[in-house]
């Protein structure tokens, strides 16, 4: 068995040894009965010489090759969302050109499912001074996305944060917007712990207060809404609106931390799934998926249980920063041949976190070739001066 020097919260170093059996990577052989999209990362080219506080220069192939690992597994594709850290390194014109390469390496499998952000943020919150100005900014990136037949993901706006006086301004941004849509939408509800600018999002700081606004606003346009994501950390404020919703509009879960309940459901219902968690644990969710849908909620939890505190690690506080472990997990497990994000977001955790990255990993079965992630890991604690 492998063994390797890693760091610890204390500033010491012991030894691990691996142990974990990497799960197979392997096609489903049962339809699943969830939905289930994981939102991609990006990687950035590691010669280029743009600078990491510009626009990002795009390693394409391997962008584009782990959207075919995610298809190939079973699951759909949450593309230019924040986990290919839109509004935080990947600006509109590279996200549209994302989008657009996309649909045109996935148009001839007829498995590829996927669906495409849209926000306004090209639009700067400073720059936005009513709401006709995010209602046009809205449109712009709507169209754009359809007129390459894509399916949409309507994600949250900080202009529209930063002008909206009241919960009426949000009904009526968004019933504008929905207006326009060809298909039926995902809406996202992403909580400030993922991007503080989005804090008071429906006008309101209540839950209680900000679900009713967010239900009248579905209600109302529910022919153009086919789900919603929310992204809040919180199973109860999930189920509660899960519960509250029109029977043609699904819950798409968000929560990183509690998903397995949340897919598995209860007597009254259960989420799909859109996470980005389901990136870095891509194979394990296949096969649980695969497992729930013949019923062997056994196994479903059995291969999901070990993924939580990965993913709990993953996203913690600073939760926005989760992107750089789901990058370091894709490195680790061949992926790309290099650990370069846009905006330098590779630097943006301790060398602790990665070691604990590294452990949870293998104890989920998660690094398909033990070897190979070690010489990796070998490496970066070689870059902080640990070995």
């Amino acid at each position: 068995m492998t063994t390797i020097r890693l760091p610890v919260a204390s500033g010491a170093l012991e030894d691990y040894r691996l142990t974990g059996t990497p799960l197979p990577i392997a096609r489903p052989t049962t339809p699943f009965n969830r939905i289930a999209l994981g939102a991609a990362p990006i990687v950035v080219k590691p010669l280029s010489d743009a600078d990491p506080s510009g626009p990002p220069d795009i390693d394409w192939e391997p962008t584009l090759a782990f959207r075919h690992h995610l298809l190939d597994l079973g699951l759909g594709v949450a593309e230019a969302m924040d986990t290919a850290q839109r509004g935080m390194g990947l600006d509109w014109p590279r996200a549209l050109e994302l989008v657009r390469r996309t649909l045109e390496s996935t148009a001839g499998r007829k498995d590829a499912v996927i669906y495409s952000g849209v926000g306004t943020d090209h639009l700067s919150p400073n720059d936005a001074r009513s709401l006709d100005d995010v209602i046009c900014a809205y449109h712009e990136q709507l169209h754009a996305v359809q007129k390459l037949g894509g399916r949409v993901i309507l994600m949250a706006s900080r202009a529209l944060v930063r002008v909206a006086k009241s919960p009426a301004d949000y009904a009526k941004v968004y019933t504008a917007v929905l207006s326009e849509a060809e298909h039926p939408v995902i809406l996202h509800w992403l909580g400030e712990m993922f991007d503080p600018a989005l804090a008071g999002y429906w006008g309101g700081t209540d839950f209680r207060e900000t679900m009713e606004t967010c239900l009248g606003v579905i209600a109302a346009n529910a022919r153009n809404v086919d789900g919603i994501k929310i992204s809040l950390l919180d199973a109860e404020k999930e189920i509660a609106m899960r519960r509250r919703l029109p029977a043609s509009v699904k819950m798409y879960t968000g929560d990183d931390f509690n998903y397995p309940g949340l897919i598995s459901g209860d007597s009254q219902g259960y989420s799909h799934a859109l996470l980005g968690i389901f990136a870095a644990i891509a194979p394990a969710a296949s096969a649980a998926l695969g497992a729930l849908a013949r019923g062997d909620r056994g196994n479903y939890q059995t291969l999901l249980a070990p993924t939580v505190p990965l993913s709990r690690l993953i996203f913690r506080a600073p939760t926005q920063y989760y992107k750089t472990g789901i990058v370091f997990l894709a490195w680790l497990n061949g992926h790309q041949q290099h650990f370069v994000m846009a905006g330098g977001q590779q630097s943006m955790r301790p060398i602790t976190y990665f070691a604990d990255a590294f452990r949870l990993a293998d104890q989920a079965g998660l690094l398909r070739d033990p070897e190979l992630a070690t010489r990796r890991m070998h490496s970066i604690l070689a870059l902080y001066g640990v070995i």
